[in-house]
Parts: structure tokens; C-alpha cells; sequence
């Protein structure tokens, strides 16, 4: 059950870039393109599993006084990582990410969830976690740098800083909307749900 709530708020509920709102520099600077939200969106998930993982392994024998330089330069590793394989095997989307691959280091999600969860949990439910919440965030970069590119076509503004702001927000309002219409939906099948007990059983507790 815990590793379905974790792929829930992941994906959905909580989803880093629609309802926690953390990364949103990246989020909102290199995705004026498809194609940079897909190498941004996959760098910060490679790093966000392994430092979950990594974390989790060696949780226990870090202590608390030393706890949070520790997984700071864990995550700066994995980090340079990243960054050697993209240079390596995609130079032109090394330089077109620029400053914002080294700078997956300072991303608040990352050390978030390193603290909040993976120091405290095993390795598979850690592992998870990154998962889910790596995949929430590239899948909200991917679908902020395809309405961008989109609208960039007819409307210049989609192309430029306010246009990201723009963009983010209507795909928040979105979030919302199918949020509340879900929550509705749900409250209504348990409501039909105790009616219909009611009807048969005579129990109106």
C-alpha cells in the first residue's frame, strides 16, 4: 500500500512541479523546448533514484551531526555523473542545458527527498520514491516544454520567461480542475455506496 500512495503523490497528488512547486527554476527555464525538458527531465531523475538509493544504503551509518553535507556531496556526484554521460553522449543538448545541468545539485526536490523520506526508509521503498517523483517532474517539464514549443509557433510570448510562468500556471489550473472533479466523483460513488447499504441493510451508521 505504501509504495502505491508513493507512486500517487509522485505522479499526482503531490506531484513536485504542480502541487509542491520545487524545482521550478530549471522547470521553468529550459523548457522552451521538448527536447531540453526530456534531458533535463531524465538527468534530474538518474540522479534523483541513485541519491535516494544511495542514501537509504547508508543511512545508519551517517551521523546526524554530519547528515546533511554528506548527502549534499552524495548528490553532487551523481550530479557531475549526469553531466559527464549528457557531454558524452549528447553534446549539443550539453550545451543547450548549460548552467542548468550542474545546477541539478541545488535542486530542492532532490536534498527534499533525501531527507523527508530516503534517510528513513529501506532501499526499495527509497528507490521508489525517486522513481515516482522523478517521472512526476520530467512528466510535468515534458508537457510544459510541449505547450511551449506549441504556442511558441503563433505566440512569440510562449518562447520567452513570462511565457514559462504563463504556461506553468495554466497546466496548475488543470491539476485543480481534474483534482476537484476527481474528489467529487469519489465523494459521490461513497455516497451511492452507504444509500445502497442503507437500502438493504437498514444500517444508517
Amino acid at each position: 500500500m505504501k509504495i502505491v500512495t508513493l507512486w500517487l503523490d509522485g505522479l499526482w497528488d503531490r506531484n513536485p512541479g504542480l502541487i509542491q512547486l520545487l524545482g521550478l527554476c530549471p522547470l521553468l527555464a529550459v523548457s522552451n523546448t521538448v527536447d531540453n525538458a526530456i534531458g533535463l527531465g531524465l538527468a534530474t531523475l538518474f540522479v534523483l533514484v541513485l541519491s535516494n538509493a544511495s542514501i537509504s544504503l547508508i543511512r545508519n551509518l551517517v551521523d546526524d551531526a554530519i547528515r546533511l553535507p554528506v548527502f549534499v556531496l552524495v548528490i553532487a556526484a551523481l550530479t557531475t555523473c549526469a553531466e559527464l554521460l549528457v557531454q558524452a553522449f549528447d553534446y549539443p543538448l550539453y550545451q543547450s542545458l548549460g548552467i542548468f545541468l550542474p545546477l541539478i545539485v541545488t535542486n530542492c526536490l532532490i536534498l527534499g527527498r533525501a531527507e523527508a523520506l530516503a534517510r528513513r526508509e529501506p532501499f526499495f521503498v527509497s528507490t521508489m520514491d525517486g522513481l515516482a517523483q522523478g517521472l512526476g517532474f520530467l512528466l510535468v517539464l515534458v508537457s510544459l516544454g510541449a505547450l511551449r514549443e506549441w504556442a511558441s509557433k503563433t505566440l512569440i510570448l510562449a518562447a520567452l520567461p513570462p511565457g514559462a510562468f504563463i504556461a506553468l500556471g495554466l497546466l496548475v489550473a488543470l491539476h485543480q480542475v481534474i483534482q476537484s472533479k476527481l474528489k467529487h466523483l469519489r465523494a459521490k460513488v461513497i455516497a451511492n455506496t452507504k444509500d445502497r447499504r442503507v437500502r438493504t441493510t437498514g444500517d444508517i451508521s
